[in-house]
């Protein structure tokens, strides 16, 4: 029978330690990650609760300060939101103008697979034609994004994703051209698209809206400026959970002077407001 040594237990005990502080190490991450994991969920199922799917977030990451897309920029899902900086949350006393945004778009840029946050008003500025593809914003709050282009051929189209809880516009349009906004859906929203009444590019701005989704509590889905000539057109937009049919389809405001016009309202009117009756289904 062979001697044990008076040391071989305590070796034992030494080897096993590295092994335990990696398992140790093992169990926090595995906790960690979970734990990010069920906050990311939390805000998706919070968003879906008010009426708005977002997928899964696949990461989070805090900007502290605008990140210019000069190209195409994907996020492959990642949830971005302000670290104090870049932007409030747009229901902060008096709505201050002028905050950065998390994205700023260059002319022609593309912003794909995106998810905004908590905080993320002034989400994301275009300065020129641009696409918005598959881009989430969880809370809005203040507006969604702004098109600023100055040319009247300037082209802004948001293909996909959503938007909810905005405290008052989703998509702010004061610049010139035409913004599309298609296979979208929108749940509790001041007005989803309106038209600048009294910027400094006195030119019409055409809005197309195709396929959109809007869930109440909503006010108007676009709201435009009737004195420069502003065209909506709407086709193939479904309304949810509004059995009272407060959210209007399509309000005009008048004035080209100075300072914002009152807003009067209107409907179809063939010369601003284009759609039919069977282009607005309420559900």
């Amino acid at each position: 029978m062979t001697a044990r040594s008076p040391h071989s237990g305590h070796r034992r005990s030494q080897n096993r330690t590295p092994l335990i502080a990696a398992v140790a190490a093992a169990v926090l991450s595995l906790a960690i990650a979970a734990q990010a994991a069920l906050a990311t969920e939390t805000e998706g199922a919070a968003a879906r609760m008010r009426g708005l799917a977002v997928p899964r977030a696949a990461g989070e990451e805090q900007l502290t300060a605008t990140r210019r897309v000069t190209d195409v920029f994907d996020g492959a899902l990642t949830r971005f939101t302000a670290a104090g900086a870049p932007a409030g949350d747009g229901r902060e006393k008096g709505r201050k103008e002028g905050r950065e945004p998390l994205f700023e778009l260059a002319d022609g840029a593309v912003l794909k697979n995106v998810v905004l946050g908590s905080p993320a008003s002034d989400g994301v500025r275009c300065l020129g034609s641009c696409t918005l593809e598959n881009v989430y914003w969880e809370d809005v709050g203040g507006d969604a994004a702004t098109f600023l282009g100055g040319s009247p051929d300037a082209r802004y189209v948001v293909s996909g994703g959503g938007a909810a809880r905005a405290a008052d516009e989703v998509f702010r349009f004061d610049g010139a051209g035409t913004l599309t906004v298609r296979d979208f859906a929108v749940a509790g929203f001041g007005t989803l698209v309106r038209s600048c009444g009294d910027c400094a590019k006195r030119l019409p701005r055409h809005v197309v809206l195709d396929d959109v989704t809007a869930t109440a509590p909503g006010g108007d889905l676009v709201a435009l400026n009737a004195g420069l000539g502003d065209t909506a057109r709407l086709s193939r937009v479904t309304v949810l959970g509004d059995s009272d049919r407060a959210i209007v389809p399509c309000r005009t405001f008048g004035g080209t002077g100075d300072g914002p016009a009152q807003k009067p309202d209107a409907t179809a009117d063939g010369v601003n407001c284009l759609f039919d009756r069977a282009d607005i289904a309420f559900r």
